[in-house]
């Protein structure tokens, strides 16, 4: 068999496949992202700087960036959790649960967005006893964060799953009888072999969270520098017909975005970089 046979690949040619993946890309992500930064170069830098630096949207940008980041922390470590019980245990009703898990992706984020804020209304089966504590959830900024926990808990569940699923739980067992406790085992084995797919789950959920707007302005109460998240005031600049503003706002929140998740990914490169090879 020559070279060239031995070589041949299922799809018709590097050229063909590249070319119709730079097409694709450019046609639903790489143009629409220009023509924004174009729109916003309309703009002087003394009028951007303006458009950002006002009250509003800065604490706009703040609610939306930070609870994001905390939601995506706590998802991190429920999720770490829930994976550990699906991979590790089987018990009735695991099928049921691991299903459960996916509700947010298949749910439309309006339905969820009506159900979290009828479930923590001061009358709400949650709301009522947290209510009778003096803890408002609905309408408020705690309100957006537990929305934000909602849709972004199975990017970390299914992104850490398969990776925990390929980790022999021989590898627990050894460095168990090697003497080493379970914080040992945890912290020396366990985490540096999930810790690109952990980072991974971070930095998607963290995405997923920012720019999430349905299933958060119904529970948020949307008031001006209180809880009004980013996307809902570049919607209602975008209705006053501020362009200008609207286009900033969404430049700021997608540079910050990847500057964050660029970040994430290198970090998630140093950690696999540090996996021994197997």
């Amino acid at each position: 068999m020559s070279a060239v046979a031995a070589r041949r690949r299922t799809l018709p040619g590097f050229g063909l496949t590249m070319g119709l993946t730079l097409s694709w890309l450019s046609i639903i992500i790489l143009i629409p992202l220009a023509g924004l930064f174009l729109k916003s170069l309309e703009l002087s830098p003394e009028q951007f700087w303006n458009i950002l630096s006002s009250r509003r949207t800065l604490n706009a940008l703040r609610v939306s960036f930070g609870l994001a980041f905390a939601a995506a922390c706590v998802n991190l470590v429920m999720g770490s959790i829930i994976v550990w019980a699906l991979v590790r245990y089987r018990f009735p009703g695991r099928r049921l649960f691991d299903a459960i898990v996916d509700v947010p992706f298949a749910l439309p984020t309006a339905v969820a967005g009506v159900a979290l804020t009828a479930l923590f209304a001061e009358k709400g089966w949650l709301g009522a006893p947290l209510a009778a504590l003096g803890i408002k959830v609905a309408f408020t900024p705690i309100g957006i964060f537990v929305a934000m926990i909602f849709i972004g808990i199975p990017f970390v569940v299914r992104t850490v799953q398969p990776v925990l699923q390929d980790l022999d739980p021989e590898i627990e067992e050894a460095a168990g009888s090697l003497g080493a406790s379970r914080w040992q085992t945890i912290i020396r084995v366990i985490l540096p072999s999930l810790g690109p797919a952990l980072l991974t789950g971070l930095a998607l959920a963290f995405a997923r969270a920012v720019g999430e707007y349905g299933s958060v302005i119904f529970i948020a109460g949307n008031l001006p520098n209180v809880s009004e998240i980013a996307p809902l005031l570049i919607v209602i600049r975008l209705s006053e017909f501020r362009y200008a503003d609207a286009t900033a706002i969404a430049v700021v929140m997608l540079v910050v975005s990847f500057v964050i998740i660029f970040a994430v990914n290198r970090l998630q490169r140093w950690a696999q970089s540090r996996i021994p090879a197997r």
